[in-house]
């Protein structure tokens, strides 16, 4: 039996967690955090729940006016939301 020379344990905790579908899950249990930082604590109070489902952020807020000014931002929002996340988590935002 030939026996290799130690490693960190360190080194292979971050190759776990650097791996794109790790990055992915903790990003998307992130969200409701990084939502707030995107859009500020004003919108995030009026915001009732923030969902994935298959690549669409799904956003229920309690006010007519945030939501047409959300949809007028989708885009941005995404890139934000994307970049802030360091993944490309979202791929459309779906507000009601």
């Amino acid at each position: 039996m030939k026996r290799t020379d130690p490693q960190p344990i360190g080194k292979y905790i971050d190759e776990i967690f650097n791996s794109p579908d790790i990055r992915a899950k903790i990003a998307e249990g992130s969200l409701p955090e990084t939502w707030r930082k995107v859009v500020g604590t004003a919108i995030a109070e009026q915001t009732l729940q923030v969902r994935l489902v298959k690549g669409t952020l799904h956003v229920h807020v309690q006010s007519g006016v945030v939501r047409k000014e959300l949809m007028m931002q989708r885009d941005a929002l995404v890139r934000a939301i994307n970049a802030q996340s360091g993944v490309n988590l979202v791929a459309d935002i779906l507000v009601r």
